[in-house]
């Protein structure tokens, strides 16, 4: 049996030296413990086995990224104040780039911890704009519209809370006014398809992706019985994410 081995050697021997030392560079660099780098992604499943809080891990290792953003950052910009010199620009850029997505993270995660426990029910808007199915459009517009509520749309209800549908003033121009006191709410009133509605158990932080997913400022929350239990708005949910971090019912 022969064996054959070859010594590389001149310009190619420098070229898989050079390719050697860069991924070599590049691995070590990557193992820092810092979002958005793989050795951040470790760091933080380290923080979360010791605390119990993915939150927690996600905050210190989005940390540590932005230290090393700032620490590579004027690393490049020391050198080219003082003496003019390009030979760190490479820092600049690399510290641009983690800064600029370590940040993320930290805050995603400062949000998803104010949201932990919180349901669809917990941001229910007070005195929700409901109306009974049995009213008239003209009680509708005196007791609604003409008492000064600022409320647009209405929704619509039956004797036993169930969600029909909803009016808004506009539909109250499709009926004469001299027919508003003979004429039920239900008469005008447009359907609500149940994929329209939040569950009322629905945790907060999928509220708050359906209603970006679907651009709407607000859904109608039904129980599991079926009973509205009001609207919930992006206001409320807006106001909910600026009062203090409390520990949240689970």
């Amino acid at each position: 049996m022969i064996g054959f081995t070859t010594a590389v050697s001149g310009p190619l021997a420098a070229i898989l030296a050079l390719a050697a030392s860069v991924n070599l560079a590049l691995a070590l660099f990557n193992l820092i413990p810092g979002l958005p780098l793989d050795g951040g992604n470790i760091f933080k499943a380290v923080v979360w086995k010791i605390t119990v809080s993915p939150y927690k891990g996600v905050v210190f290792a989005s940390r540590i990224g932005q230290a090393f953003g700032w620490l590579a950052i004027i690393s490049g910009i020391i050198p080219l104040l003082l003496f003019g010199s390009f030979g760190n620009f490479w820092n600049l850029l690399i510290g641009f780039f983690v800064l600029q997505n370590a940040g993320n993270p930290a805050e995603y995660a400062k949000l998803q911890e104010k949201l932990t426990g919180l349901t669809a029910t917990d941001v229910v808007t007070d005195n929700s704009p409901i109306v009974s199915e049995s009213l008239s459009l003209r009680e509708f517009a005196d007791q609604r519209i003409l008492s000064g509520q600022s409320w647009y749309r209405f929704l619509v209800t039956d004797d036993n809370g169930q969600l029909l549908g909803t009016i808004s003033v506009d539909d109250l121009r499709t009926i004469p006014t001299a027919e508003w006191c003979k004429t039920k709410v239900t008469a005008v009133m447009q359907p609500v398809e149940y994929t329209q509605t939040i569950n009322s158990n629905q945790s907060l932080w999928e509220v708050i992706q359906l209603l970006k997913g679907k651009r709407l400022s607000g859904l109608p929350v039904i129980s599991n019985n079926g009973v509205l239990v009001g609207i919930l708005e992006k206001a409320a949910i807006i106001n909910q994410l600026q009062k203090p971090l409390q520990n949240n019912p689970a």
